[in-house]
């Protein structure tokens, strides 16, 4: 039998993330920690959106949050059934807890997050069972770019 090739290879995943990590960049110019999060239904993006804590001075202004919240206002429906979130770095609780409440079937991460990654790296809110709503998950897409993007902007910042 043939070996199937990696979910981190899909030439459609990788179209997509390339888009969070433009949208990562952009926020990174903005001063924010550079973070991209794509929503993406039937081919198309329904919403997109960057970290924004710092510009709007609020703690849940994650990437994930704010396109969980403009493709909701987009369709009309905070039920976001047959889509795909694409994000530039594991999702923490927060965007996990969101993540899982507007029923997003699928996410697709770049970096894993091991201080506060809640998609396998210390937990996996994600896919876990005792909920009644859960969503694959497909990490490693575009990692290394992601990954060397915060660090290079936290070596930044850091001095």
């Amino acid at each position: 039998m043939a070996e199937q090739p990696s979910p981190a290879l899909d030439p459609l995943h990788i179209s997509w993330m390339r888009r969070a990590l433009q949208l990562a960049r952009a926020a990174e110019d903005l001063g924010e920690v550079p973070v991209g999060a794509v929503i993406v239904r039937d081919g198309e993006a329904l919403s997109e959106a960057h970290n924004r804590t710092v510009g709007d001075s609020d703690p849940c202004a994650h990437a994930e949050v704010l396109a969980i919240r403009a493709a909701s206002a987009v369709q009309g429906d905070w039920r976001l059934l047959d889509t795909v979130l694409y994000v530039t770095l594991e999702p923490c609780a927060m965007c996990a807890g969101a993540i899982v409440l507007a029923r997003i079937p699928h996410v697709v991460f770049a970096t894993p997050d091991p201080k506060a990654g809640m998609a396998g790296s210390l937990e996996n809110l994600l896919e876990d069972e005792r909920l009644n709503h859960r969503c694959e998950v497909t990490g490693g897409v575009l990692g290394e770019e992601a990954s060397e993007l915060l660090k290079g902007f936290f070596r930044a910042r850091r001095g």
